[in-house]
């Protein structure tokens, strides 16, 4: 908070024959108050005392508008000077590769667009500048990797349990011949499929064996079930973590990148259809 006071004195007119009133404006960052001291009748040779205030600051409902965005001097991707080189190869604002010119030339490309030159490629030789809208080009990048952490941080914890009311399911045992831990064949479909969905959607998944009372002799079997779970549900999924040491049995799936980001390849042709392609660009 600032305030500013001045006092000055001027001289009364014979005809005041009543005090001066307070006058004040009230504004919400300037304010002007005019006052006069309290007299009984006409002063025709006195002065009257006159204050003018002035403050400075936030006042009523008033809200401090948005700071305006200012470049950043320091940014290295704006620094010119940094380049040695005499040349550069420039960019234009529409995208058209201009060729290798003076750098004094780019800058005052630049300037006659009112745009920045922006450096892309620094190490290069010569050095790659662009001529573009620096603060709408750092937007977008800040934009972007929002979206990315945005994207990353939206990953869940999916669990998928299996609990001792499922138990009615036999593993062969040519496959398990050490036991049978057992568990619904309709269920653990569900769950496989569930899991699968979760990881191309980019969640995890955590797979759990509860072990209760008796259970807990057939533990080597369980975990026997959850490496079947995982290998059942492939490349999809890697281990991230597991404990098979309390009684309830978990392992933590995570999707595998490679895998769920790869991209899709497009769908083949029959021969009858690249026949009639042909058939029809003969006639």
């Amino acid at each position: 908070m600032a305030g500013l006071t001045s006092t000055f004195h001027h001289p009364c007119k014979s005809n005041l024959c009543k005090p001066l009133k307070p006058l004040s404006f009230h504004l919400r960052i300037f304010s002007l108050r005019i006052s006069a001291p309290t007299t009984g009748g006409c002063l025709s040779n006195s002065t009257i005392r006159t204050t003018i205030s002035a403050r400075y600051g936030r006042g009523g409902t008033f809200q401090r508008s948005q700071p305006s965005y200012e470049d950043d001097d320091d940014d290295e991707a704006l620094d010119i000077s940094s380049i040695s080189s005499d040349t550069v190869r420039l960019i234009d604002e529409q995208q058209k590769m201009v060729g290798i010119i003076p750098k004094d030339q780019a800058v005052q490309m630049a300037n006659d667009a009112k745009l920045q030159l922006v450096i892309l490629s620094p190490d290069a030789d010569p050095p790659v500048v662009k001529i573009m809208n620096y603060d709408k080009y750092r937007y977008k990048l800040q934009k972007k990797t929002r979206d990315q952490q945005k994207k990353t941080g939206r990953m869940e914890l999916k669990e998928l349990k299996m609990g001792h009311e499922n138990l009615i399911f036999h593993i062969p045992d040519s496959l398990y011949p050490s036991g049978s831990y057992n568990i619904d064949v309709h269920d653990y479909s569900v769950r496989l499929k569930a899991a699968q969905k979760f990881l191309k959607d980019g969640d995890k998944v955590k797979v759990i064996v509860n072990l209760k009372g008796r259970e807990k002799e057939f533990r080597n079997n369980a975990i026997e079930l959850v490496r079947r779970f995982q290998s059942d549900v492939g490349e999809l999924a890697v281990e991230e973590a597991k404990d098979f040491r309390q009684k309830n049995i978990f392992m933590i799936l995570s999707p595998n990148k490679a895998v769920v980001q790869k991209p899709r390849e497009p769908p083949k042709k029959n021969d009858n259809a690249v026949a009639n392609e042909v058939s029809a660009s003969v006639n």
